[in-house]
């Protein structure tokens, strides 16, 4: 750890590895060649803390999390890791010796395409918050070699394409040969008495990477094991040698595409297997690891609960329940019953979605070809919660497997010893919806552990300037204790704290407008109001909702151009699943919004709007600490928690919202009067249901049934009228998400917001109280909560040998 301070170190480790691992001078190296040194000289940094952290596990013999999620989404790894170990000054100094921008170089790394939105952002802040507590745990997923799309625009339409993010050597990563399961599908399950043998038909490989995921500091270091599938029989030389090359090589090919992309597209049958192999590759790979890694040091499988946590990232990984039961029972010897209570006290469920669709469900014949084995332990684990219910006396009838679906939700909860949901409403409503049944049965189940963000990404690192005010003016604590934000709470009545905060707001909107200038050829101001959505497309955040607004404001400002308006730039950022057509036609109406107002003489520079293709961690972390506003408008009772807004919040960014997910607690925290809380609650929405009819609401507000006719006569589609009547027909035949019942309350907020920013001090106060009371939602929180309320682990940080 101590040579990780020594002045000079780093630029030796640049220069050596320049040389021996680049292969180039400074004289002939690209700034690629630069990353790729610098990072294998942070990289060299991590192995001591690393190494250290494992020895100490398993010297004290101690309980480890295994967090089985299908995303990760890391973003770009060589600046955080920087950052946490405060190595930013030296490698810029080091970089700087050589004429090298350190700006540059970090910009130069892809994003790890790893993830889609919250879920793989939430994974990779528990991976972050783990390691700076030093809660001994390993995070397990695939090694996507595309991961998702890269996301472009056609013409306004989302355009699909490969993500490239290995096209270089990923220089964090190590690979373990060695460490190789095979994972069987198919095939056929023989019986004799009691016991049962799989007998797959098609065996592939599961190989490891390991990254070393440093804490703050790098006081300790974990493990994000990703793995890649391999071919059993790497290369068949029979038919090569008749010539027949393709089919030569297609054992790879089959193999590694279960590897290549994140969610490929389900709606077809190929697809939805696919998927599905996808899901028990990763999970059987890490269960099999971590039982190895179990049984080097202990004998007895049924104390697995002892030492081994496993937490399930949504349903993804459910099929650990019947997989763990089958190793533990097939491959170990234990009964059934012996299994299913071992694995049950072992596995836990986070919950991250209220939405049916969401909640995974495969059908048995697809399931029984694929996994026969744990079709039949599915049937079992069916019967033994069919006990429980009829035990239980209330009348309730839970299953998973009815109407010929296996339903993974019910049984991840079947399977888990507790079941959490990520915010205080969603823990509530999954009580009295999804999982109301089972909540009967087993009423000391379900808990609430609301989501968090780490403080050393989502401030520390992408806010440099609040960085370096926070630091000044409270000291250096708060990166590894967030609430110590609160010590700001009282400057936020102070003129000249105030002036400085909002000056650093203003740096970074010109940073995000230089930026939308170069690579949009867009010109906006960073004096205006920077009114943001970041999130993947989806109905029911209801980007559509803020499309109308938007265009509705257009409306408003062509009427009345001379009117006192306040200047608004509308930023859009996400993609949509390849197979969502709704949601990608949603994103063509944007677009075209936004081509018909950039290009309005009249409107000018009252109103733009921006949609960056391919938002990710990076832009992310520019768009950010640039928001004024933060757009976080779902429809009441369908978000989980959210992250995205405890970002913005923390940036000194003000919340429009409604009472959904983590804005609720939001809203406690920083107060009523410091966000803008509009439409309807859950409750309401629930009740609206009965008897709605979308054109009743639209009748109603004239601003909206303008929108409308405007959308409908092709007045955002000159030349191609029909367009967007998919968008229409969809939301007047189900508006699910009540859009039209919303809208007029979202304008009128709308209109508050536009007063607010108006008064550049109240506006200021607001900012600076968001960020000094956003402290509790730290990830570093959160896994506290896991750790105590649901894993049963203590910190080993802090521990002396």
């Amino acid at each position: 750890m101590k040579d990780i301070y020594e002045p000079g170190s780093l630029t030796q480790a640049i220069d050596f590895h320049l040389a021996h691992s680049v292969g180039k001078t400074p004289d002939t190296a690209s700034t690629t060649d630069w990353r790729l040194a610098l990072s294998r000289a942070v990289r060299d940094k991590l192995i001591a803390p690393w190494f250290e952290a494992t020895n100490r596990t398993y010297a004290k013999d101690r309980k480890r999390v295994y967090y089985l999620s299908m995303e990760f989404l890391l973003g770009r790894i060589l600046e955080d890791a920087v950052n946490n170990l405060e190595l930013e000054d030296d490698a810029r100094e080091a970089l700087a010796k050589h004429g090298v921008s350190f700006a540059d170089v970090v910009n130069d790394e892809p994003d790890a395409a790893l993830g889609n939105g919250g879920l793989g952002r939430l994974a990779a802040c528990f991976l972050d918050s783990m390691s700076c507590l030093g809660i001994p745990a390993y995070g397990y997923g695939i090694r996507y070699a595309h991961g998702l799309f890269r996301q472009s625009f056609d013409q306004g339409k989302q355009v699909e394409m490969a993500e490239d993010w290995l096209r270089h050597q990923h220089n964090w990563e190590f690979e373990r040969s060695e460490c190789l399961y095979d994972i069987g599908f198919g095939g056929e399950v023989i019986e004799t008495g009691a016991q049962a043998k799989w007998s797959p038909s098609d065996i592939v490989m599961a190989q490891a990477y390991d990254t070393p995921v440093a804490g703050w500091q790098a006081r300790w270091t974990n493990t994000l094991r990703l793995w890649s599938a391999k071919p059993k029989k790497i290369f068949d030389l029979d038919p090569f040698n008749r010539g027949e090359y393709m089919q030569a090589a297609a054992p790879a090919v089959l193999a590694e595409t279960i590897s290549r992309v994140l969610y490929p597209d389900d709606s077809t049958e190929t697809g939805k297997a696919l998927r599905l192999k996808q899901e028990f590759f990763f999970t059987s790979a890490s269960l099999q690891d971590l039982l190895r890694r179990f049984l080097t040091h202990n004998g007895d499988l049924r104390a697995l609960p002892t030492k081994v946590a496993i937490q399930m990232n949504d349903t993804h990984p459910a099929i650990a329940g019947p997989e763990l039961i089958r190793l533990l029972s097939d491959v170990h010897g234990l009964s059934f019953d012996d299994a299913f209570d071992t694995a049950q006290n072992t596995l836990h469920y986070t919950n991250h979605t209220l939405l049916p669709e969401a909640l995974e469900a495969w059908d048995v014949g697809l399931m029984r070809s694929i996994l026969p084995r744990h079709m039949q332990l599915i049937e079992r684990i069916d019967d033994r919660l069919g006990r429980d219910v009829a035990m239980s006396k209330t009348g309730v009838t839970p299953r998973i497997v009815e109407n010929n679906v296996v339903n993974m939700g019910t049984l991840a909860f079947t399977c888990s010893r507790r079941v959490n949901g990520v915010s205080a409403l969603h823990t509530d409503l999954m009580k009295q919806t999804v999982f109301s049944d089972l909540h009967k049965v087993y009423p000391e189940r379900i808990l609430n552990q609301t989501n968090g963000v780490t403080p050393r990404r989502w401030l520390h690192g992408c806010n440099p300037g609040l960085r370096d005010l926070l630091n000044e003016t409270i000291g250096t604590e708060w990166v590894s204790d967030l609430e110590q934000l609160e010590n700001i709470a009282p400057l936020a009545d102070d003129p000249a704290f105030r002036k400085r905060f909002m000056a650093i707001k203003q740096d970074n909107k010109r940073r995000l407008a230089d930026w939308v200038a170069e690579n949009m050829n867009l010109q906006i101001s960073p004096d205006a109001m920077f009114d943001i959505q970041i999130k993947r497309i989806h109905e029911y955040k209801r980007q559509l909702m803020n499309a109308f607004e938007t265009a509705a404001l257009a409306n408003a400002i062509r009427r009345e151009p001379d009117a006192d308006w306040t200047p608004r730039v509308k930023f859009f950022g996400g993609k949509a699943a390849p197979a969502y057509v709704d949601a990608k036609n949603i994103i063509r109406l944007i677009n075209d919004i936004a081509q018909s107002i950039n290009t309005d003489p009249v409107i000018g520079d009252r109103l733009k709007v921006v949609y960056p293709p391919n938002y990710n961690v990076s832009l992310a972390e520019m768009l950010i600490p640039a928001a004024d506003l933060s757009e976080q408008i779902s429809t009441a009772g369908k978000e989980a928690s959210g992250t995205g807004n405890m970002k913005f919040a923390l940036n000194g960014a003000v919340t429009i919202g409604t009472l959904d997910g983590a804005n609720v607690e939001i809203c406690d925290h920083v107060g009523a009067t410091n966000i803008y809380i509009f439409g309807m609650t859950a409750a309401e929405v629930q009740a609206a249901r009965e008897g709605y009819v979308t054109q009743d609401y639209i009748d109603r507000s004239p601003i909206l049934n303008e929108v409308i006719e405007q959308v409908r006569t092709g007045f955002y589609s000159p030349g191609d009228p029909t367009r967007h009547w998919p968008v229409l027909e969809k939301l007047l035949r189900d508006d699910y998400f009540m859009v039209a019942a919303d809208f007029d309350a979202y304008w009128d907020a709308q209109r508050r917001v536009d007063g607010g920013f108006a008064n550049k001090d109240a506006w200021a106060r607001m900012a600076v109280l968001n960020t000094a009371l956003s402290g509790w939602f730290s990830s570093d929180r959160t896994i506290q909560g896991y750790a105590k309320d649901i894993w049963g682990i203590d910190s080993l940080a802090g521990e002396t040998e």
